[in-house]
């Protein structure tokens, strides 16, 4: 008996504007951006750098993340569709797709591109951005299940969730989203899969923001909060996957579905950083290492000032 289940009928659409429709999950793609944005302001307002810097990474990372995510779907999820007709990806972007996997790997090459260009350690964007990367994709996690989709398998403990736009679309636009009881009834309750992740990764994310700020371990020993990300949010990806619908279909039969293929790979990288960042001397003065980087943005911006 599912005696603690809630009936999760939730409309995916925030505000319709004709043939616009702007949708719960786009809210929280916003808000997870911003709210890594403000993190990473304090961050590296805390280091020292200057406003410009953090301009310049806020823009090269959003860039990596989005067309990561478009690209990683398309790619991981839907090769038969896409790669005969890879300007699909461009033109069918509003059938949705975004894969986390992809995202990943777009973000670790619009960090590249920062870093090489602000002469800063790639090392060192990895353990900054991996501290917000688990906020940002728990509030995402959290726009899936304003969509209801990415649903848990049903589920005979006491708690579940009864996706309604999922399990009953059809009486859903019939009814104008008020499904009769009767429907309501016959849906069964599933494991929120998706708040499950967001938790994980909320967690995942406290623990990185105190290894970065009690006692600057995360400073101290360089790659240690990118092992911790990646072991934190694929991790908790792969173990969740086993509570998950599968995707698409070619993932029927499998004994592992894409999810966790993919995050493999995430996993042995970040067990490898952490060993490495223990194995390495401890940096012993942080601010002395990257000041002459520090005292380089300030004489630039002193000699723009100048010229202005």
């Amino acid at each position: 008996m599912n005696i603690l289940s809630i009936v999760w009928d939730w409309n995916p659409t925030l505000v319709n504007l004709g043939d616009l429709d702007i949708r719960w999950y786009g809210l929280m793609w916003a808000i997870g951006i911003l709210a890594a944005e403000r993190i990473c302001a304090f961050m590296f307002k805390r280091e020292g750098f200057p406003t410009r810097t953090l301009e310049s990474a806020f823009i090269w990372v959003v860039l990596g993340t989005f067309v990561g995510a478009r690209v990683g779907h398309c790619i991981f999820y839907e090769p038969e569709v896409y790669l005969p007709e890879p300007w699909r990806i461009i033109t069918d972007i509003r059938d949705g797709g975004m894969a986390s996997h992809g995202a990943t790997l777009g973000i670790f090459l619009g960090l590249w591109f920062f870093t090489r260009g602000n002469h800063l350690p790639f090392i060192w964007g990895l353990d900054r951005i991996a501290i917000v990367a688990p906020l940002s994709g728990a509030v995402i996690r959290l726009g899936n299940l304003f969509n209801s989709e990415i649903v848990g398998y049903p589920t005979d403990s006491a708690f579940g969730f009864k996706f309604v736009y999922h399990d009953a679309r059809r009486a859903w636009y019939e009814f104008g989203g008020n499904v009769p009881q009767e429907v309501i009834d016959m849906i069964p309750a599933r494991h929120p899969a998706q708040l499950y992740e967001a938790l994980c990764y909320m967690l995942t994310f406290g623990v990185l923001l105190w290894l970065y700020c009690s006692k600057d371990l995360g400073r101290r020993r360089p790659g240690l909060l990118f092992g911790g990300a990646m072991i934190g949010i694929f991790l908790t990806r792969f173990f969740i996957e086993f509570l998950k619908e599968r995707q698409v279909d070619f993932e029927m039969g499998m004994a592992l579905d894409m999810g966790q293929l993919l995050s493999i790979p995430f996993i042995i990288l970040g067990v490898v950083m952490i060993a490495r960042s223990f194995m390495r001397p401890e940096v012993a003065d942080i601010n002395a290492v990257m000041q002459h980087t520090v005292d380089e943005y300030k004489r630039e911006d002193k000699k723009r000032g100048k010229k202005k």
